[in-house]
């Protein structure tokens, strides 16, 4: 690696620390006319966005990445028009800094409290993702965070020209427009750089690939917040109501089938397998899903005259990100929590059923993120659940689990009052 690249996405660390103190007790009005100003940009440079997003689209890079990366790389107006909406909802939102989350007064008289406050500098890995410099940049500043956005060669123009806008919102707002930075290179070593800087930065959270983000993970001297894979199961109990059965699983697996709340994987309690899933197989189907069975659900199949293929080992563990579904029968609640937790990456997974305790149990026993009882797998998604945007999804367990949004991009800190009390 060059002394050069070093030197400057070490500056661009240096910078964002120095932000991120001006942020720290930068106004909500600040921040929420920044936020106002980067909606207006947005909704006003459609056509250069565009034209950027085409140039990205239109290199080799792009040419080489899956339907499912090709279609996050891609923007269009109605996406660009809900980026803004997610802007104007952040802005909305309570400033979570400076929340008291507890107080109390010790004996001796010392006044405590516990306060949320900004983690501070946070680098954001990503792949393919455009929207992900908008809504990063949107969560770290309200909540008062510096960024410091590193985007993959595939999009690189589409986040440069989002990023310009970000600048000049910042700087109409006269926050530092340093705030907010895209290291303006794509070259792989700057990324080893980024993950060594463990004083200026204090969270990285890479959002792509399994492979991008175990690369961040085994690389980095910086705390990594991340999801592996979305490994997500639909299951269909024993008393689910058909037509909301199909209607959830037709949602959770096709609505959006290349990202990671889509469903993978489809369990059928054997008890009403053979009336119901060539119901679900043919919904399915007439969406273009391939269906990957075991033997028992196979037998069921072909007896229907449905088309299908025989289910591989690996497949009962697998992130398709495409129209495949995983589809085996179980014989009871108990095999199916078992299942989800041996073979699910602890991400989202739902229970179609109208018996509430089997679903309370199900809620109960199944240890993922998110876990939804008659509702789709998709609704796993910042946004969703009211956070505007959101910066990623974890499926770690320290120190933030399922959609980031404003108030998990803080930590906390105790300030304490005293009266000269000194400790013997």
């Amino acid at each position: 690696m060059s002394a050069d690249l070093a030197s400057l996405v070490t500056s661009l660390a240096q910078r964002a620390r120095a932000a991120s103190l001006v942020l720290a007790t930068a106004p909500t009005t600040a921040k929420d006319s920044a936020l106002a100003k980067l909606a207006d940009l947005i909704d006003a440079s459609h056509a250069a966005l565009l034209a950027a997003n085409r140039t990205d689209l239109a290199s080799a890079e792009a040419a080489a990445l899956t339907p499912a990366g090709r279609e996050r790389l891609t923007i269009t107006p109605a996406k660009l028009t809900h980026l803004a909406q997610s802007v104007r909802e952040v802005i909305a939102l309570p400033d979570p800094v400076g929340t008291e989350l507890e107080a109390w007064t010790r004996p001796n008289g010392l006044h405590i409290r516990k306060l949320r406050v900004p983690i501070g500098v946070i680098g954001i890995i990503y792949e393919s993702r455009p929207n992900v410099t908008i809504d990063c940049a949107i969560l770290c500043l309200k909540s008062s965070n510096a960024a410091i956005l590193r985007g993959g060669s595939e999009c690189f123009h589409t986040n440069t020209a989002l990023a310009a806008l970000i600048s000049q919102a910042l700087t109409a707002a006269s926050l530092p427009a340093d705030a907010v930075q895209l290291i303006p290179t794509t070259d792989r070593a700057a990324l080893t750089t980024l993950l060594k800087l463990d004083t200026l930065i204090h969270c990285i959270i890479p959002r792509g690939g399994e492979s991008l983000i175990r690369y961040v993970a085994e690389n980095s001297t910086i705390p990594v917040i991340k999801h592996y894979t979305g490994v997500c199961f639909v299951y269909v109990d024993r008393d689910a109501d058909p037509d909301l059965a199909e209607k959830i699983l037709v949602n959770s697996k096709t609505q959006r089938p290349g990202v990671c709340n889509a469903a993978e994987q489809l369990l059928v309690h054997a008890a009403i397998a053979k009336k119901l899933l060539p119901r679900l197989a043919s919904a399915l189907l007439a969406k273009n899903v391939e269906l990957r069975c075991d033997t028992a659900s196979a037998a069921i199949l072909a007896n229907a005259k449905l088309a299908h293929t025989a289910a591989a080992p690996a497949d009962f563990t697998a992130e398709f990100l495409d129209l495949i579904l995983a589809v085996r029968l179980v014989d009871s609640l108990d095999t199916a929590i078992a299942t989800i937790n041996r073979d699910g990456s602890a991400h989202s997974d739902t229970i179609v059923t109208r018996d509430e305790a089997a679903a309370r149990r199900f809620q109960a026993s199944v240890d993922s993120a998110a876990v939804f009882w008659n509702a789709s797998t998709r609704f796993n998604d910042g946004f969703e659940f009211g956070y505007g945007a959101e910066i990623g999804i974890s499926t770690d367990r320290l120190h933030a689990r399922g959609p980031m949004g404003l108030r998990e991009l803080c930590t906390y800190k105790f300030v304490i009052d005293g009266t000269g009390q000194i400790r013997g």
